[in-house]
């Protein structure tokens, strides 16, 4: 019986590379994640080492991929990121015949979450109370609410159904756009739901822009002037997705001139967000520095994922997540 061999270019700990091993007989775990950290690093001192696993690696799983992986690592049939978002690996795999396929789902739950965070602070006007809390001041003021309010999500994945969801908690009108929907319909937890072509209507329309959609060459920069210019001034951008879906220079100056009224922004073109940055210095803007699909048990839900498609690479089915490098995701 042939084996699989498995190599981990990530630290998970001994009992989540057990429950790999336990997929099935055929798989061989290596536990590289020590030999790849320490290459990032600019210590070669394993890489004849690291040379040696990958020369024999089927399959690699893990957050981060070793210094040209498709040239060292010959018999590589499929790489399994830790990842929703593939783009900052892709380019490398575009012409290989190398499998990748990535985690997306398991990020529903918590990026949802910090969305209705961003909408709720900014609907009761949290920034002002942490600053009245400062300044010791006492000011009342009237909070908005989010019933009745419109919440246009532009891109209906898993992240995008659950805001939807949660929306419907909430009483809130939702309209969202997706790549594969021909003409206007309604979904679940979606009252309208728009071909891309239409996202001008759902920016118009909305009370909250929340972007949850993959970037890819045709998204990049998706939100540029004349879109921000089309939604309402007393509107929010919430970004949970990719820095660079969106014009940042542009966002600034929307910001800046109040051609809408805020934003939350998790993610950045530009990451750690450099300290001179402007956004820093806004007041209509909310940050959290790219860990809305952080969770406790993440590396868990991740490795459960990787081992369900463990079995059905060893069993010949089809795996979950499996990423059209045409279309980025």
């Amino acid at each position: 019986m042939e084996s699989v061999k498995v190599l981990v270019t990530t630290v998970i700990g001994d009992e989540l590379l057990q429950q790999i091993r336990d997929v099935s007989p055929r798989i061989q775990v290596s536990d590289a994640s020590k030999l790849v950290h320490g290459e990032e690093k600019g210590d070669l001192s394993g890489k004849a080492e690291l040379d040696a696993l990958l020369a024999e690696a089927e399959v690699i799983y893990g957050l981060w991929l070793p210094k040209n992986v498709v040239a060292r690592a010959p018999k590589l049939k499929w790489v399994q990121m830790m990842f929703a978002g593939v783009d900052s690996f892709l380019d490398q795999f575009r012409e290989s015949p190398v499998m990748m396929t990535s985690v997306s789902g398991i990020h529903a739950v918590p990026i949802s979450e910090v969305v209705f965070e961003l909408m709720l602070m900014f609907a009761k006007r949290a920034p002002l109370c942490f600053q009245l809390k400062q300044e010791r001041r006492w000011m009342r003021f009237t909070p908005a609410v989010l019933c009745s309010k419109t919440v246009g999500i532009v891109g209906l994945g898993s992240i995008g159904k659950e805001v939807a969801r949660l929306a419907k908690a909430f009483n809130m009108r939702v309209i969202a756009t997706r790549r594969s929907v021909k003409k206007e319909r309604r979904a679940r937890y979606v009252d309208v739901l728009l071909p891309r072509e239409q996202l001008p209507r759902l920016l118009s329309e909305s009370d909250f822009v929340v972007l949850s959609l993959p970037l890819t060459p045709e998204t990049k920069k998706l939100i540029g002037e004349k879109e921000l210019r089309t939604m309402k001034p007393t509107a929010y951008l919430i970004n949970v997705a990719r820095g660079d879906i969106v014009d940042e220079e542009a966002l600034l100056r929307a910001l800046e001139e109040k051609w809408i009224a805020g934003a939350g922004l998790d993610v950045f073109s530009t990451e750690p967000l450099p300290v001179d940055s402007r956004f820093w210095e806004l007041p209509n803007v909310i940050i959290s520095p790219h860990i809305a699909g952080v969770m406790e048990d993440y590396f868990v839900r991740a490795t459960g994922l990787f081992c369900e498609n463990l079995r059905r690479y060893v069993s010949g089915e089809r795996l979950i997540n499996l990423v059209d490098k045409n279309k980025g995701y």
